[in-house]
């Protein structure tokens, strides 16, 4: 049954805050289908959207009345727009393109109705019509077959970011989640950040019924994020401060705390590499204070179990190196007896791991989800903003995936100085043996650079995103440093005997 929602009273600038609002939450074959007289404002809405997909509000967007449609590449997807106005017949419309169009990215069509019921039954009809007055419009919005939930959560948007308050929301480009941000920018009162995370799992299930994100207790709804952030907050850690939040339909608001990156700081060369990573390392230091905790409560509700990063987590990270790069490269599966043996010999590691004193571990602090904040003071510099997958386990994870990052490089001789920074910071606390931790770093390093690199070949082949697939070769070279310690030595002769350095090809997009 369609899903209808109504919006009066909407000026010219409020209908430009529409359109970023409907590009920020849109995705591949989405149609948008825009109704309404002549001078409605249907090609103002369009414009709107598109630009808001292009990121360049000044680009020209011309109507498409006489070439009945026109294309625009974006950085999130094509964008097809459609005027059916002069549509000879309903029929004409498939050769115009539409469903190549929503199988690669979405459809703006303006006079749908000149359509008949050759539009897709999953859609949002958008009615622009006169509200009584010239300054304003009254805006209906139908969804239509799976539009008709997203509607509920459309809506749900607009209250919690105050829809029609006149601020602009920016689509921030996103990492490999599955989650989304955008920036709010307001005019009265400070930006802010907005999360938007539906609650679902991580692809399909693979293993007793679970899907990945269950295996590897991954969080799959805002709840976590809320809790971590909180527990990282009073352990001293800069993080989002939340603002608002509807829990149900997975939208947080959150503090903005800039660009700067720590991949990008480098890169610019605007921050030196080892004043970043250090205090960072820093921050480590200070977060091993804090106990790691079993639970946490959710503000708004609730309560989030802090999971064990044990042996079945690892296990299952570590088997897509044999799930997705083997095929990937070798163009066939795993053998049993090969892929039994990789299992066995990671659970090998996986025990002498467990003997390792639980601490926090965020499991993604590295340079993406670093940002730089030089107005601060000490730690506070360092604004941490992915950490809901946080769990309890060896504390060297965090710093394995800090001077082993994944998408810049960090020269082994920084890597080795932060590591004795780290180690001398801990060791000061009393109670820290530096030869078991070494063991540690350098058998998580391995986990979690094998992991990655089965990520980034899912990545590309599943998802449809080979953008990671160039990053492989640090990670290889990564590996060969974790290895070399001697207890891995059986594990690495795995390596080196299936993936010798001639055969570890970067997979084909």
């Amino acid at each position: 049954m369609p899903a209808s929602h109504v919006i009066e009273n909407v000026s010219e600038p409020q209908l430009l805050r529409l359109g970023e609002q409907i590009a920020f939450i849109a995705r591949r074959g989405d149609l948008f289908a825009l109704s309404g007289e002549l001078g409605a404002g249907k090609t103002t809405l369009a414009r709107a959207i598109i630009h808001a997909l292009i990121g360049a509000e000044r680009e020209e967007i011309p109507s498409p009345t006489f070439t009945l449609v026109q294309t625009y590449a974006t950085p999130r997807m094509p964008v097809a727009h459609f005027d059916l106005y002069r549509l000879s017949t309903p029929t004409e419309l498939e050769e115009l393109g539409l469903d190549p169009a929503l199988k690669s990215g979405i459809a703006i069509v303006e006079w749908p109705e000149h359509a008949n019921e050759l539009l897709p039954a999953d859609r949002l009809d958008i009615r622009i019509d006169d509200n009584g007055s010239a300054e304003s419009r009254r805006v209906t919005l139908t969804g239509h077959g799976d539009w008709a939930s997203r509607l509920n959560r459309f809506v749900a948007m607009r209250d919690l970011v105050g829809g029609d308050d006149g601020c602009e929301l920016r689509y921030l480009q996103g990492d490999a989640s599955v989650r989304r941000y955008g920036r709010l920018v307001r005019r009265a009162q400070p930006g802010a950040i907005l999360m938007d995370w539906p609650r679902q799992p991580d692809g399909p299930a693979i293993r007793n019924g679970l899907p990945y994100s269950r295996l590897a207790h991954l969080a799959e709804d805002v709840r976590p994020f809320v809790a971590v952030a909180q527990a990282l907050d009073t352990a001293g850690l800069t993080v989002p401060h939340i603002h608002a939040q509807d829990l149900d339909n997975g939208f947080l608001l959150l503090d903005d705390l800039g660009d700067r990156v720590f991949g990008r700081e480098v890169e610019t060369g605007a921050t030196d590499q080892a004043t970043l990573w250090r205090t960072a390392t820093e921050a480590l230091v200070a977060l091993q204070e804090a106990p790691a905790p079993y639970t946490l409560p959710v503000a708004g509700g609730g309560e989030h179990r802090v999971s064990a990063y044990d042996a079945g987590a690892m296990s299952i990270e570590t088997e897509l190196l044999v799930d997705w790069y083997w095929p990937a490269v070798r163009g066939a599966t795993v053998p049993t007896a090969e892929r039994d043996e990789f299992v066995g010999l990671w659970s090998d590691v996986f025990t002498e791991l467990a003997k390792a004193p639980p601490g926090w571990v965020l499991r993604d602090y590295h340079s993406p989800n670093l940002l730089w904040l030089p107005d601060r003071q000490g730690i506070a510099r360092v604004g941490v903003i992915d950490f809901q997958d946080a769990m309890r386990g060896p504390a060297a994870y965090d710093l394995v995936s800090l001077l082993q990052d994944a998408r810049l490089d960090v020269p082994p001789e920084l890597e080795a100085q932060l590591f004795d920074h780290y180690c001398s910071g801990v060791a000061a606390r009393g109670g820290f043996d530096r030869d078991a931790f070494a063991f540690a770093y350098a058998a998580l390093g391995a986990q979690r650079n094998t992991k990655i690199v089965g990520i980034f070949a899912r990545l590309a082949k599943r998802d449809g995103k080979p953008g990671y697939l160039h990053h492989i070769p640090r990670l290889w070279r990564y590996l060969d440093r974790d290895l070399a310690h001697p207890k891995l030595a059986p594990l690495k002769r795995w390596y080196e005997r299936h993936f010798p350095a001639g055969a570890r090809a970067v997979p084909t997009a």
